[in-house]
């Protein structure tokens, strides 16, 4: 491999726009080659604005060509799955928007064909590499916190909370008299994700609640009101092996701006919230506290957490998937073991989505790891 990673983005549609082509043309390490998408319009407009020349509407088209290293997934998540299963096949290390499949097994299977392979995955857990999360776990590696007792994550913001906001139709042949998961799988993932990584420890075992807030909603496709028996909000306790307790909060019915999320915790020594909302100009802020000053002070992030020239008045979507990208491309460059957020986390997450599913199914604890046999492709709920 040169010194220069070439990636190939499937998928030019908005979060493509926003966060991934930008992210990966941020670093001067990287060469953004190729844009695949079967729309052509967008992927022609993608074209124009990222000044990016090979154009393809069959990401097929991309997997033998040994001038690229990386496929980025960036499409629908139906497709997830098997863009990057062809990918590995074809020897290409692989970034993926969640989930990789709904599935946690199908995602630990790519992962593991992945390391077979000595190729390096990423999913796109976007707020891991924010600044001050960056931050806040070197704090506690560092011991800031002491032995963790607790953590809170929330991930809410009101993107949905009016009914009339479009929404693309999961899955056209739901019953709609039984909830599916929406909230928890799109948007709790990333701060599930934090979660595990701040505790420290095996989550054990889980317990919560899914509703479903706004019945009716304004369907994309077709423009009509229709029943969407979908998760819109959801709660979740967590017990880990190490004792910590945890509990999630996710929705997109809460009012409140974008991306939502905030990460809470508390341990022997003190305390750390960070908050990733994009309030009056300020996209992150990190507070701590400790046993003997119990008053949180806002810290400032220091400049080794940002990509060259960042600051935290920029969109976070960008800034963040910046740091995200950059740090695949180190590990990829670097040749050595690193691979943080990789589809092995990914299937860590996916595991956990599962099991909560299958809490409120069965209005019980449940217990991980998830042992129980499922139809290929099903959801182990």
């Amino acid at each position: 491999m040169s010194e220069t990673l070439r990636v190939a983005v499937i998928g030019a549609g908005r979060w493509a726009q926003r966060a991934h082509i930008p992210g990966w043309q941020r670093d001067p390490r990287v060469d953004v080659v190729a844009l695949a998408d079967t729309d052509p319009d967008v992927l022609a407009q993608a074209g124009r604005d990222f000044q990016v020349a090979r154009l393809v509407t069959d990401y097929r088209e991309l997997l033998d060509d040994p001038d690229i290293d990386v496929i980025d997934v960036a499409t629908a998540n139906h497709a997830h799955f098997d863009i990057s299963a062809a990918a590995l096949d074809a020897g290409k290390h692989v970034l993926c928007e969640k989930p990789v499949h709904h599935d946690y097994r199908q995602t630990r299977a790519l992962s593991e064909r992945a390391q077979a392979k000595g190729l390096k995955t990423k999913l796109g857990f976007t707020f891991r590499y924010a600044p001050a999360v960056q931050y806040a776990k070197s704090l506690i590696d560092a011991g800031f916190v002491g032995e963790p007792y607790i953590f809170n994550g929330y991930e809410q913001n009101s993107q949905w909370i009016d009914p009339g906001t479009p929404m693309r139709q999961v899955d056209p042949d739901a019953d709609p008299s039984v909830i599916t998961t929406s909230s928890i799988e799109g948007y709790g993932a990333p701060i599930i994700d934090m979660m595990h990584w701040f505790s420290g420890g095996e989550l054990r075992s889980v317990v919560g609640t899914m509703r479903n807030f706004v019945p009716e909603r304004m369907i994309r496709a077709t423009g009509q009101m229709q029943r969407l028996n979908i998760d819109d909000g959801d709660m979740w306790i967590g017990e880990f092996d190490n004792g910590v307790l945890a509990s999630i909060q996710s929705s997109y019915v809460t009012v409140g701006n974008f991306p939502g999320i905030e990460a809470r915790i508390y341990g022997s020594e003190g305390a750390i919230i960070v908050r990733l909302v994009e309030e009056f100009g300020v996209c992150q802020t990190i507070r701590t506290a400790t046993k003997d000053e119990v008053e949180f002070v806002e810290r400032e992030i220091p400049q080794e957490f940002f990509p060259t020239g960042g600051h935290s008045r920029e969109d976070w979507d960008f800034l963040f998937y910046s740091n995200l990208c950059a740090d695949f491309a180190t590990e990829i460059l670097s040749g050595g073991p690193a691979n943080q957020g990789d589809f092995g986390q990914g299937a860590l997450v996916q595991e956990t989505i599962n099991a909560f599913e299958r809490s409120f199914r069965t209005r019980a604890w449940v217990d991980l790891p998830l042992n129980a046999p499922a139809a290929d492709g099903a959801v182990a709920a």
